[in-house]
């Protein structure tokens, strides 16, 4: 998929974080909605100008952009005690 057909970045819109094209729905605010256990439909029907296929962009530009950066060893949940 080319997430570039979807998701651009706008120093107006949202100070320039990554967004849907046409609409000011942050890739950050759709991760967290998907973090916070919402699911596709649920997203797709409160948010009706949001297909599929831009929801499908949404992770390939997120996969994307973790490939290019540096991951850190986070401490497994019992050691972070």
């Amino acid at each position: 998929m080319d997430w570039r057909q979807y998701i651009h970045s706008d120093p107006k819109i949202l100070l320039g974080k990554p967004t849907v094209k046409g609409t000011r729905l942050s890739v950050e605010f759709l991760l967290g909605l998907f973090a916070a256990g919402w699911t596709e439909q649920q997203v797709l029907e409160n948010y009706p100008t949001l297909t599929s296929e831009a929801l499908r962009a949404v992770f390939a530009f997120t996969a994307e952009c973790m490939r290019e950066e540096s991951l850190y060893t986070l401490p497994l949940l019992s050691e972070a005690g």
